[in-house]
């Protein structure tokens, strides 16, 4: 069986067939920085070829799945915008390693998934979220384009008029709601969550593995083939909105604690 590498942003873990991958920076609530965009892409090549799983279950560590992107990074790309493209990248290839994983993917979303990180919960083929967790992909709150995956998922989840409403209001959604609408599978009381997430891991792991990964892989090839048609630009939209002083004003106004004064530039 192969020895699983150590990450300083990530944890992997055996529990017999099942992987787990735990995001763990609890102290910024989850949040992705320059470390955990370069590690995460790593992680899940070496997911996809491990043999010594079948099924792969993803999470946070402390308090919420992931706060999206980390205030001090993103204010540095903000000022340096030309560290922004290799970052860019990195959240292609972390889109990318999702669409084409195989495994099964579930995902304990136990606390708030925001930005990038309701992007990678949403990637997952069941998600199950405590009750008092929240949803959404805030990007245009600090003026910056939704090109990661957001404009990708959402719409093929809840569909476009209803993924339009979330992404262009920016507007996070209880757990409840998005149990409701479709967005996520189930929404459980917190003190449920893991015997729920491991009832539906025994479930997978107990399956027919390669009849699982190409029902999945079936599944995913009309999300692939759209991703492939929106990612490349989704990306390049969101490294020019990088380099607009509306989002330096997003990000200035977010660590004043005040809602933006955006004009256009």
């Amino acid at each position: 069986m192969s020895p699983l590498p150590s990450f300083e942003t990530l944890i992997l873990e055996r529990r017999e067939r099942l992987l787990v991958l735990t995001l763990n920076r609890p102290e910024a609530l989850n949040a992705v920085n320059l470390t955990l965009h370069d590690e995460l892409p790593e992680a899940l090549v070496f997911i996809a070829s491990d043999p010594g799983s079948d099924v792969v279950l993803l999470t946070g560590a402390g308090r919420a799945f992931s706060a999206g992107g980390d205030l001090d990074h993103m204010e540095r790309n903000a000022r340096e915008p030309h560290l922004f493209d290799h970052e860019a990248r990195q959240a292609k290839r972390i889109i990318e390693a999702l669409l084409t994983l195989e495994k099964p993917l579930v995902v304990r979303m136990n606390g708030h998934a925001v930005g990038l990180g309701a992007t990678i919960a949403l990637m997952g083929d069941i998600i199950v979220a405590a009750d008092g967790a929240k949803i959404g992909d805030p990007h245009v709150g600090i003026g910056l384009v939704a090109g990661d995956g957001g404009a990708l998922i959402w719409a093929a989840r809840i569909g476009l008029t209803r993924a339009k409403e979330f992404l262009l209001t920016g507007e996070l959604v209880p757990a409840t709601e998005a149990e409701r609408i479709g967005l996520i599978n189930r929404c459980v009381p917190a003190d449920e969550l893991d015997a729920v997430v491991e009832d539906y891991c025994r479930k997978l792991t107990g399956g027919a593995p390669q009849a699982l990964r190409w029902t999945k892989v079936l599944t995913n090839l009309e999300l692939r083939r759209v991703g492939a048609a929106l990612l490349d630009a989704g990306i390049a939209y969101e490294a020019l909105s990088v380099r607009t002083a509306d989002h330096r004003e997003g990000l200035t106004a977010l660590r004043e604690r005040r809602a933006p004064r955006f004009k256009g530039e």
